[in-house]
């Protein structure tokens, strides 16, 4: 196992380089003078100058890529021009809501979809089983920016249950951890009811019934404790996406996460924000994919073996 977490942490330097090397490149090769864009056409000669040797735009692309890589590993990101403080601290101010979101998608998501695809494992092509797959298909299906007006509609303007948008009690987080958990959700069904029934079918499963064991003990003790390894996986790498994801989600719910802050950088032209914004993202993306493969290795013992 030590061997294996040594061999992923020594992948994981040269995939946190690659991430800040794309977002700093794609950024610098968009169409358009980024000064021009955030100053406007009304900016003289003097400050559109100023803000590129500031950016350090006035360098050839390979001195700016290797600047902004030595800058951002000691924690430089720049500074916002809207907020007028360093991109690191707006963005740490901001990342909070975003895990605490994203934390709150991933728990109702494996709650929600654990259930009911043991449900529909064990009755297989029963009618239970058809609603959990129509239901877990439509939670795949579901874009969150036509799900998450819906659920407002519904339990804030209608029923009066839930708070419109913003952050402070559980009952806000309701209604945005529903949207982002939704696509999540029905995945992880899927996954389950098929891990699930495929263990039904091995060997140990129906020599422990043919032992007398009853059945909830065959499924709970025997099934499920050997299933849920690829789901858990699987949900810690969705995890990853649920980060990007929030994106959408926060500005329907106008939630002051990293999502909703990127939005809001663009709206401003504000071109350290965003790049800021992007990296960390594509950061906390690339670690939670890098836990999740360590969570791999310890629940499937051949992989630490290997290790």
């Amino acid at each position: 196992m030590q061997r294996l977490l040594l061999r992923r942490l020594m992948l994981l330097v040269p995939t946190l380089l690659g991430v800040g090397l794309l977002v700093a490149a794609f950024l610098r090769l968009v169409p358009g003078d980024p000064v021009e864009i955030m100053l406007g056409e009304s900016a003289t000669p003097g400050d559109v100058a100023a803000l590129r040797h500031e950016l350090g735009l006035d360098q050839t692309l390979p001195a700016q890529l290797v600047g902004f890589l030595a800058r951002a590993a000691r924690g430089d990101l720049g500074r916002s021009i809207t907020f007028r403080a360093p991109v690191l601290h707006v963005v740490l101010a901001r990342y909070p809501a975003t895990l605490e979101l994203a934390a709150a998608a991933l728990v109702l998501a494996l709650a929600v979809a654990v259930p009911l695809g043991v449900l529909a494992a064990v009755r297989p092509r029963s009618l239970a089983d058809r609603l959990v797959r129509v239901v877990s298909l439509a939670g795949v299906c579901l874009p969150s920016f036509w799900l998450g007006p819906l659920l407002v509609l519904v339990f804030s303007l209608h029923l009066e249950w839930l708070p419109v948008s913003g952050r402070g009690t559980l009952r806000h987080l309701v209604l945005p951890a529903m949207t982002l958990a939704s696509g999540m959700t029905g995945i992880l069904v899927r996954l389950t009811r098929t891990s699930v029934l495929a263990v039904l079918r091995e060997d140990f499963v129906r020599t422990a019934r043919a032992k007398g064991a009853n059945e909830w003990r065959v499924l709970v003790v025997h099934a499920l404790r050997n299933a849920l390894p690829p789901v858990a996986t699987v949900a810690a790498l969705q995890a990853g996406a649920l980060l990007a994801g929030a994106v959408i989600t926060e500005t329907i719910f106008a939630w002051p996460g990293v999502g909703r802050l990127v939005v809001q950088a663009i709206d401003a032209r504000d071109y350290p924000l965003v790049q800021g914004c992007v990296l960390a993202i594509g950061v906390g993306y690339v670690l939670v994919n890098a836990a999740a493969d360590l969570l791999h290795g310890l629940l499937d013992p051949r992989l630490r073996d290997a290790g």
